[in-house]
């Protein structure tokens, strides 16, 4: 099945948020000599570029910081 393409169409506030986002990361991992630091800064830009699903106050009913009820 093919998909429609107005499945694809963003807005262009979020197309140009997530350009200055990736253009960000991609300055900070130019200017960083650790290698941690740049896988990290590769995942926040996987991140930023794909719609992730986020947990909810409905997945962890009852949770609190610090595990204190």
């Amino acid at each position: 099945m093919t998909r429609p393409i107005s499945d694809l169409d963003v807005p262009l506030a979020v197309v140009e948020a997530q350009t200055a986002a990736v253009a960000t990361l991609h300055d900070a991992a130019a200017h960083t000599h650790s290698p941690s630091d740049r896988l990290a800064y590769a995942l926040d830009e996987w991140f930023v570029t794909h719609d992730v699903p986020l947990s909810t106050e409905a997945d962890y009913p009852n949770w609190r910081p610090g595990g204190a009820a």
